[in-house]
Parts: structure tokens; C-alpha cells; sequence
């Protein structure tokens, strides 16, 4: 008999079936691996979310996209007036089940009032909101107006031919395009962002022109360069590139990678004001305002007065006053390198291709758009033939009247049945019954000769285009050299200049750490009870009494600028340094930093004595309780690795009394004193040369006041 805790363990290491659960209420219920749980509900959804709406496919289009402009397209609003955007939402509905506000979302983006998109697909009127704008909101959509642009017809020629596959919507009410046979490779063209289950796609958009460029020679040469035709992605909003050819050319050929754009700005010098016009396509005006907020209230950035949002009509507007004698150009280098005004790209050019995410470069890319296209065209050509072939048969059936239209209608005027109309006819002209029934069809009107010989000379024609489309179906470097032609013809229609400029990356200022801090004069003041004060003087000028904490005094004063590095003396002969923009600023009201926090010092120790580290030149002079004074060159505690920390900067076997920095140009040959006083009232004038000096910190020193065992220095 099985003990019940080896049964759930031999459960547990899969040697046992897991058992059968019977509930009198609910029936029988088998218990089911999670394993197998996800892999028939998880996978499915998973799949569903990246083949069937977060991915772009080979035409450029997310699903959303593509039934929502096609349900436009049948709507007859491509050429035409605008009609109310709520009315396009809700015939788009038929096509996509997802939700009215949804619908309206992506419609949003693909418009031209948005400037989301290089090249918008929907002609709007109304406020669609910014791309750039977080808090831009749009208008509901029954206040607004849509159509599509004129350029949208690239996506839809030719779709009435054939060209592409067709399903069932979700209802199957009507049918819908699996992809659009867009002229050119919309994929490249507008920027196109998804987050699936497991992976994501982020698409740069390129310029039109060098994209039409590129595609004609990678078909012309597989191998070419493509950089030389499409440098690097161009974007809606502008800006500049940051442009890097080595790292451009491995993201054209892995599909990943990234790059940085940055804002443009103008300089108004008069005025002391830099106006930014154009922002990174990854940055927001709020984003960039709150940023550069943040920076001047902590302190970071202290040459501005203001920062506003003067976007208007006439387009983007970030001002930014800056004080007196600022430098705008190292100011904008500095919120360069601290907000959104430079911002990273990261590409990842994710991409359905018959129903399978792949991450692919621009030539693999091009060769998927390529072979889609040649498809389309392929199945156009094939389609146009066909109704050619039709219309061809039809005539050479009408050709046959010519030899006789007396015989043709004294044929019909003697059948006494309509039904034996095309029967005799075909008997008659030995034609077959659909040539036959055509013939029949004519209008009275046009049984003459002249209608006939007109209709009859378009054989000719027709039967040249026939052999030409043969012709072209049977060498693909015909096909070729149709999509080559249309690739031109997009370019000559809709390209334009580049919006994104490109600066050599050698050209960006790399600002250093020194160069981000603001530099100013400033006193420091060191207080008993170890709080430090640090005061620009330009507060300490205009400011009253110096508020202490209570029962506290000041002990020491340094004036220095912020910039430097302050060195902080304990009475553990330990060492401690700080830039003093570390600090923070404080105001005349304040207690000051409380030093035994900030340098986290061992209980009960004090800090005693503070300099400003500056090139490290002079000595340190220590003096002791047992009368000893030790010598040590201030160069002694510069470190290679800017510690933070140093120990036995000084003898620590016995009490330090007190401590002073002699500058490098007071101590010469002439009589540095100073004087010891004991806890016995006695004091003692020495000169600092008679002290020899060490080489070890931590020396003991030498003796120069001699007392009785039970009496110190105290000072």
C-alpha cells in the first residue's frame, strides 16, 4: 500500500497519470497539462497578434490599415469631395470588428494632418492632432473630414484586375484584398511601428525618391550599394541625422540596429533666444519641455530664463531664453546630451511575408517587394489578356457579318422562335454561340458597315497587345522593365527633397561631464556641529544673516568656484573627496548639507578641516596631542582613480588638534610660524622649517612641543 505522500511525488516526477476528478454537480473533468492548455489557447492568440494585426506585411500595411483604406476605396472617395470621418469609421465596421474609437486611431495616423506619415494616404480637414504632440488631442470624428490623397491611388491601381488574392471578411458578407498592389515599396516609405506576442517591428520611413532610386538599380544589379542611392532613413518631422555610413550599412544589412536624431534649431542672438522648428520623430514637445523644466529646477542647467510651447498654425515652436553672456550653441550641446532633443532610433525591420516573420535587410526587403510585384503584374497582364482573348473573339465574330449583313439579317427576320435566333446565326456564319449572341445584341441602329469596319479595326490593335503582353509574361526582363517604369513615374509624380538632413557624426561636440556643469563663484562654510554650506556669492551678496542650526557656529570659510574639488579632513585621519557641483546649492535660510550623512562617517567622527584639492600643489601640516607636527606634500593624496576615500591620509595613533594647508608660493625662506597651545596654558612659537618633512602620510611626525605625560595639545 502506497503511503499518499510517495503517490504525489511519483505524481510529481511525471511516473504516475494524474488522476481522474469526478464532481457529482458538474460531470467528469480531466485535469490538463498547462503545457498543453497554452499551446491550444495561448499559441493561437499569439499567432492571431502577429499575423493578423501588430505586424506590417510586404504592401506596408497593417491589417487595420489596409481594411480601413480599402473600405474608402470602395466608398468612392479616392478623386472625390470629403465625406465625415465618423461615416468611413462606420462603414470600415464591416470589415473590422475591433471598435469605432480604434478604427478612428489609425485612421488618425494615415492622415495628413496628423504628420505621422512621409506620404499620408487620407486627404483630411479638421484637427487631427500632431504626431509630435502628446497632448494634441483630436477631434471626434464628426467633426472631421476625410478622403484619399491622390497618392493613395498607387496602393489601389490595378487592384480591379486580378491582381491580388481575396477573402471573406469575418462575417462573410463581402470580401476584402489579402494585400494592396501598391506601384512602390510602401514598406519603406512610411514609418510603421507594432508590438506582437513575443516580438516587435519598428520600420524607418525613407525617402520616396531615393527609395524608387534604390529599387531600380537593386533590380538592374542585386549587388550594388544601396547606400549610394538611399544614404539613410528620412523622416515627417525632420530634424537631423546623425549620420555613421559604417553603422547605416549593417542596419541595411541585418534589418537591426540604430541610429540618433537630434532637434534644429535657429539662434536669435539679439533677442537671447534659440528657437527649436523641428524635433526627433521619437521625441514629444511636452517631453522635451518637461525635461529641459526638470533640468533647471535641479540645477543642472542654469543659463535659462524660460522654455515655452509657441506651436501654432504655421507649425512647431519650442523658445528658450537664455541669460546674459550664455554661449546658446554650447547650451544647446548641453540639452543635447541631457533630454529628447537627441533621441535614438532603434531599428527593427520585422515583416510578414506569406504569413512569416522575418527580420530582413533592404535588399531582402527589395527582392520580397520585388517578387510581390512581378506577381501582381503577372496576374494583371494575365487578366488583361484574357478580356482581350474575350473581346478579340467576340469581333472576329462580328468580322464574320462583313461578308454578308443582308444574309445576317434575313436570318433573323425569318427564325419564327427568339430561342432559334443564335442557333441559325451560328450555323449561318459558322460561328460559336457567344459570338453568335453578341451578334444578336447589336442595336438595330448599328447593323450597317461603317459600325461594323469601326469595330473590326480594333482586331488589329487587340491582337498587337495580345502578342506584346506574351511577350512580356514570357521574359521577365520585360516585367522588369514595367516596374521600372512605374518606379519612375511615382518618383516623377510624388518625390521630393529630403526632410531629415544628414551631419557627419564626427561633426557632434562630445560634451564631457566638466562641460555640462555651470561654473560659479561660490563660498563654502564649514560649521561645529559638521553641516557644510555652499552659497553662489551672487545669493550671499544680496542675503542677510546666515541662519544656523541652533547652538552651531561656523568654523571655517572657503571662497572657490564650483567646479573644484573639495578635500574634507576627519579626525579618524581619513580623507574624503567631493566635487563640490555634487553638493547642493543651498540658500542663506538653509542649515547647510549634514556631512555625516552624505559621507556616510563612522559614528562620532567629525569632519575637522577643508580645502579645495586645485592642482594639488603646497603641503598639509598636522599637529598632534602628544606635541608632534607632521609635514606632507598636498600631491601625496592626488589618485589616478579619483577615489573617494582615503585612509591614513595622517598619523591616527594619536589626536589630531589641527590641521592647515600651506599654498605652495607662502612657504619660502623666510619664518612660516605657528603656534601650539596645551591644555597646562603654555604656548609655543615654531617655524614650520625646523618640521622635517616625510615621505609616508601616515608619518608620526616630529616633536616640537615637549609637556608632562599628563598634560596634550589642545590647538
Amino acid at each position: 500500500m502506497k503511503s499518499k505522500s510517495e503517490s504525489e511525488s511519483k505524481r510529481k516526477r511525471g511516473q504516475e497519470p494524474i488522476p481522474e476528478i469526478h464532481l457529482e454537480e458538474e460531470g467528469e473533468v480531466r485535469p490538463e497539462r498547462i503545457t498543453q492548455t497554452l499551446q491550444d489557447n495561448y499559441m493561437p492568440y499569439a499567432m492571431s497578434v502577429i499575423v493578423s494585426r501588430a505586424l506590417p506585411e510586404i504592401d506596408g500595411l497593417k491589417p487595420s490599415h489596409r481594411k480601413l483604406l480599402y473600405t474608402m476605396y470602395l466608398m468612392k472617395l479616392l478623386h472625390s469631395k470629403r465625406t465625415k470621418s465618423a461615416n468611413v469609421v462606420g462603414q470600415t465596421m464591416k470589415l473590422n470588428p475591433h471598435g469605432d474609437q480604434t478604427i478612428y486611431e489609425t485612421m488618425v495616423r494615415l492622415t495628413r494632418g496628423n504628420e505621422a506619415l512621409l506620404h499620408p494616404y487620407i486627404d483630411s480637414k479638421g484637427n487631427f492632432g500632431k504626431q509630435y504632440s502628446s497632448e494634441m488631442a483630436y477631434a471626434a470624428p464628426r467633426y472631421t473630414e476625410v478622403r484619399l490623397d491622390d497618392f493613395a491611388a498607387e496602393l489601389f491601381d490595378g487592384i480591379d484586375m486580378n491582381m491580388v488574392d481575396f477573402v471573406d471578411n469575418y462575417d462573410s458578407t463581402m470580401r476584402e484584398p489579402v494585400l494592396l498592389p501598391a506601384t512602390f515599396p510602401a514598406i519603406l516609405v512610411n514609418a510603421n511601428q507594432g508590438i506582437a506576442v513575443g516580438m516587435a517591428s519598428n520600420i524607418a520611413s525613407f525617402n520616396l525618391a531615393e527609395v524608387c532610386d534604390a529599387c531600380i538599380a537593386h533590380l538592374k544589379n542585386p549587388g550594388c550599394d544601396l547606400l549610394k542611392y538611399m544614404p539613410a532613413p528620412d523622416f515627417p518631422g525632420g530634424g537631423e541625422l546623425i549620420y555613421e555610413p559604417e553603422k547605416m550599412r549593417a542596419i541595411y544589412e541585418t534589418g537591426s540596429g540604430g541610429f540618433s536624431l537630434q532637434a534644429r534649431y535657429r539662434v536669435h542672438k539679439k533677442e537671447q533666444l534659440i528657437e527649436i522648428y523641428e524635433i526627433p520623430y521619437t521625441s514629444s514637445i511636452e517631453g522635451i519641455i518637461n525635461e529641459i523644466s526638470n533640468l533647471v529646477k535641479d540645477g543642472k542647467i542654469r543659463e535659462i530664463n524660460d522654455v515655452r510651447d509657441e506651436t501654432d498654425l504655421s507649425g512647431l515652436r519650442i523658445s528658450i531664453d537664455y541669460k546674459r553672456q550664455t554661449d546658446p550653441e554650447l547650451l544647446m550641446d548641453k540639452l543635447f546630451d541631457q533630454c529628447g532633443l537627441r533621441s535614438r532610433f532603434s531599428c527593427n525591420f520585422n515583416i510578414l511575408v506569406h504569413g512569416q516573420p522575418r527580420v530582413m535587410g533592404i535588399a531582402e526587403i527589395f527582392d520580397a517587394w520585388i517578387e510581390f510585384r512581378r506577381s501582381c503584374l503577372e496576374r494583371r497582364f494575365r487578366f488583361e489578356s484574357e478580356r482581350l482573348a474575350h473581346k478579340l473573339k467576340l469581333l472576329q465574330g462580328l468580322a464574320m457579318i462583313l461578308l454578308d449583313i443582308d444574309a445576317a439579317i434575313s436570318i433573323i427576320r425569318e427564325t419564327e422562335k427568339e430561342a432559334d435566333v443564335v442557333p441559325n446565326l451560328m450555323a449561318g456564319f459558322k460561328i460559336d454561340e457567344e459570338q453568335a449572341e453578341y451578334v444578336a445584341e447589336i442595336k438595330l441602329r448599328h447593323i450597317n458597315r461603317e459600325y461594323i469596319l469601326r469595330r473590326c479595326a480594333e482586331i488589329e490593335s487587340i491582337e498587337a497587345r495580345l502578342a506584346e503582353i506574351d511577350e512580356i509574361l514570357n521574359d521577365q526582363s520585360k516585367l522588369d522593365d514595367v516596374m521600372i517604369a512605374e518606379l519612375k513615374r511615382v518618383k516623377k509624380s510624388y518625390g521630393r527633397e529630403r526632410r531629415t538632413l544628414l551631419i557627419d557624426a564626427s561633426s557632434i561636440q562630445t560634451i564631457e561631464k566638466e562641460d555640462m556643469i555651470e561654473d560659479f563663484n561660490l563660498k563654502l562654510f564649514l560649521t561645529r556641529e559638521g553641516y557644510l554650506k555652499k552659497l553662489a556669492l551672487t545669493s550671499l551678496r544680496s542675503a542677510g544673516d546666515l541662519k544656523l542650526k541652533e547652538g552651531d557656529e561656523i568654523v571655517q570659510t572657503l571662497e572657490s568656484s564650483n567646479k573644484q574639488e573639495l578635500l574634507l579632513f576627519s579626525d579618524r585621519a581619513k580623507l574624503y573627496k567631493l566635487r563640490l557641483y555634487e553638493i547642493n546649492d543651498d540658500k542663506p535660510s538653509d542649515w547647510g548639507t549634514y556631512l555625516s550623512n552624505l559621507l556616510e562617517l563612522e559614528r562620532d567622527e567629525k569632519i575637522l578641516y577643508m580645502t579645495i584639492a586645485g592642482d594639488y600643489e603646497g603641503e598639509m601640516v598636522f599637529a598632534y596631542a602628544n606635541g608632534r607636527v607632521s609635514r606632507v606634500d598636498v600631491k601625496s593624496y592626488e589618485t589616478v582613480q579619483n577615489r573617494r576615500k582615503l585612509v591614513k591620509v595622517c598619523s591616527d595613533r594619536f589626536p589630531i588638534v589641527g590641521i592647515d594647508r600651506i599654498e605652495a608660493d607662502e612657504l619660502g625662506d623666510e619664518e612660516f610660524n605657528y603656534v601650539l597651545i596645551s591644555n597646562q596654558n603654555r604656548a609655543l612659537v615654531f617655524d614650520i622649517h625646523l618640521v622635517d618633512k616625510k615621505a609616508t602620510r601616515s608619518n608620526h611626525g616630529s616633536l616640537v612641543m615637549r609637556m608632562q605625560s599628563k598634560y596634550s595639545v589642545c590647538s
